[in-house]
């Protein structure tokens, strides 16, 4: 399904006799670049004002990550006297691109922990322990919100306390923002962690994507940012952001960010789409919301409560990989062997489904 406020971007760029099919700038689309950063950081951000940020267009979520992956090898790791600047740890566990992504890049991969099975939530202490215990430094990287692919997120003080640690340990944040304004359906409120890292003064990275807010999953919009101590710096680094980008695929492709750029420049475009972005969270948490009902209504053995707790297109659920594996046998329903569902793929009658399946499978494995 294309989104309205997509439809009527293209329509309008389709008009446009004066559009073309010539290449983009190395960096892309300069109002697309400034307009996804002002999304990330707000508008009023320090980190504009005092042109700090060096953003660029790229290949979607993973190409942001890529780019941002490959300067750091060159330009970050073995470059300070920390011991771990060519290190990036990840949360474990977390997208299964990330340590590939990483790894080519040149740089090494550990692990934090991150969920906890237990509670089928977040493994605060746990993470804070392996912060602690990671080498001063080291890249950080973090989901801005909607963890994928456990759906579970740290609290507003519990990102505080993250943010003290990674400032304690000199550590360099990467965040993999994904879901900003499709997790919670409020924009800003999905933009909470990177503002408050931006807002400290800590250099980080940034790589956003279109493809599930705006639902251009083939266009492959994207953009990475890296923020700069002060304004010479970032100007440095925006050089060789476009030495890696010229190396690698010369420049982005251009339909797909002129949509998502006619919605991020006109205000009733703009103001469409945060329609379109709360109905489809909505959605999703009424989807969230039916499956616990479902479950507790039908006596599936447990607690049910984090089906509701955690947010974003994905849920752990808690089965284990014998029970997934029944449930597929014999239910013929689909999910990651550790238990995963997409949110996003029920109904309301897929839900009550669902739950005859999940209480078959718990009491009888």
């Amino acid at each position: 399904m294309v989104l309205t406020v997509v439809k009527e971007a293209e329509r309008r760029l389709l008009a446009d006799d004066t559009q073309d099919k010539e290449y983009l700038g190395i960096t892309g689309i300069p109002q697309f670049c400034s307009a996804s950063a002002q999304l990330a950081f707000g508008s009023n951000s320090a980190v504009i004002k005092e042109s700090r940020n060096s953003t660029v267009q790229c290949l979607s979520g993973t190409g942001s990550l890529r780019i941002g992956g490959e300067f750091l090898a060159r330009f970050y790791k073995g470059k300070t006297s920390l011991p771990g600047d060519g290190t990036v740890i990840i949360p474990t566990p977390t997208w299964a691109n990330h340590t590939s992504v990483f790894e080519r890049a040149g740089l090494t991969v550990q692990q934090y922990r991150y969920y906890k099975p237990e509670t089928r939530g977040l493994d605060y202490d746990g993470l804070i322990e392996d912060l602690n215990a990671a080498p001063d430094g080291a890249i950080l990287l973090l989901h801005a919100c909607a963890h994928n692919p456990t759906g579970v997120d740290p609290t507003p003080d519990q990102w505080k306390g993250i943010l003290d640690v990674a400032q304690k340990k000199k550590m360099l944040p990467f965040f993999d923002s994904a879901y900003q304004g499709f997790a919670s359906g409020d924009l800003d409120k999905d933009a909470l962690s990177i503002r408050l890292f931006a807002d400290s003064g800590m250099e980080l990275l940034l790589a956003q994507s279109y493809a599930k807010n705006m639902g251009l999953y083939g266009e492959r919009v994207g953009a990475l940012t890296v923020i700069s101590k002060d304004k010479e710096v970032s100007g440095r680094v925006m050089s060789q952001l476009k030495t890696t980008i010229r190396s690698m695929y010369s420049n982005p492709p251009k339909h797909g960010a002129a949509i998502a750029n006619t919605v991020l420049q006109d205000p009733d475009l703009f103001a469409q789409w945060r329609v379109e972005l709360k109905a489809m969270a909505d959605r999703i948490m009424t989807m969230r919301t039916e499956l616990r009902s479902q479950l507790e209504g039908k006596g599936a053995p447990g607690t049910w409560s984090h089906i509701t707790d955690q947010i974003g297109m994905f849920s752990y659920t808690g089965l284990t990989q014998p029970q997934v594996e029944k449930l597929t046998a014999k239910w013929h329903v689909y999910m990651t062997l550790d238990g995963r569902i997409s949110m996003a793929g029920l109904n309301k009658e897929k839900c009550a489904y669902l739950a005859d399946g999940i209480k078959d499978v718990m009491t009888s494995v």
